[in-house]
């Protein structure tokens, strides 16, 4: 179970849809849902479409030269309130293959729904989503898989969907979406799944430059402008406190900044980190408070020029040296 976050909503997105299905320019590509040839059909592979960066990447490394893997959300643009235009739509509907992960973009959510059909890949079913938030949580706590639906279904508990910061949940899906691949195109399954293994490979190596990385480190609390950091901070022995929730652009009560300035001090907190693509200023104010330095920790949720690396491999990287740095690791 993926639940979507209580602050989201779907609002302006079936309108897109009424347009997009209304408009005699776009009518041909929601005929798909009707049965007619995908997009790809008569050209020389798949039409993969992918809701955001991490997916792109991933869906691309495992795809190789048998796809063409587009993109719903823009470079620059923050996918979370990410807003489809008719053509993005119409894209959805066209596709051979939707990869997704379900309850991170609302919108991408109602157009997989509307027109995704069968043709539609979610990373969550793969991607093992065990952090969640309780209701009203501004720190987030890891939970065991068995009692996340039983201790907090009654709470309104929402699923952290950021799994990409573990490069072997990135491992695992990469695996799945191969099989995927391989059921939509059989001619090529094998290579799908040679692509993935090596793959699997690279984030194998990936994982054990971020454990050697971070094993001796003066500080393992990792304070964040937004708890989008919980994958990482479990799979490498780091205590994440997050002061926002899971959403970037959510305002922090006044008391999550209190609460975070005082751990700042307790714990002797020397780095407070903030993100690419929203504002460093829930960071600074903490810095400044507390005395702290602030760095950079990109969520690579998506590309921009001021990006530190070209792709998700040297953007973990840099993160790693980023913490490194941060932490005090030896």
């Amino acid at each position: 179970m993926h639940p979507s976050r209580p602050s989201r909503t779907r609002t302006g997105v079936p309108t897109l849809l009424a347009l997009t299905c209304a408009g005699t320019v776009l009518l041909a590509g929601c005929s798909a849902a009707d049965g007619a040839e995908p997009a790809a059909a008569g050209g020389d592979g798949l039409a993969v479409v992918t809701s955001f960066y991490p997916l792109e990447w991933l869906t691309g490394q495992v795809a190789g030269d048998l796809a063409t893997v587009s993109s719903l959300t823009p470079p620059g643009a923050e996918p979370h309130d990410h807003e489809l235009t008719p053509a993005d739509v119409a894209a959805v509907s066209e596709a051979d293959l939707v990869v997704y992960l379900d309850a991170l973009q609302p919108a991408v959510d109602a157009a997989v729904e509307q027109q995704g059909g069968d043709r539609v890949f979610d990373a969550a079913d793969s991607a093992d989503l065990d952090l969640v938030f309780a209701a009203g949580e501004d720190h987030e706590h890891a939970e065991d898989e068995e009692h996340v639906e039983d201790e907090h279904a009654e709470e309104g508990a929402v699923t952290d969907p950021h799994f990409w910061h573990d490069p072997m949940r990135m491992a695992a899906v990469g695996d799945a979406l191969a099989q995927r691949l391989g059921r939509a195109d059989e001619a090529h399954a094998a290579t799908y799944t040679a692509n993935a293994a090596a793959l699997r490979t690279q984030l194998e190596a990936l994982d054990a430059e971020f454990r050697t990385g971070l094993a001796s480190c003066a500080s393992r609390d990792l304070v964040t402008s937004h708890s989008a950091f919980g994958y990482l901070a479990e799979a490498f022995d780091l205590h994440q406190v997050g002061i926002s929730g899971l959403a970037p652009d959510e305002e922090p009560a006044p008391s999550a900044l209190t609460d975070a300035t005082a751990f700042v001090r307790e714990h002797d907190v020397s780095t407070i980190y903030f993100e690419t693509l929203v504002s460093p200023a829930v960071a600074e104010t903490v810095a400044r408070e507390t005395g702290a330095r602030t760095r950079q920790l990109d969520p690579i949720e998506g590309l921009t020029d001021a990006s530190a690396g070209a792709d998700y491999l040297a953007l973990m990287r840099a993160n790693l040296a980023s913490l490194q740095e941060g932490q005090q690791c030896s």
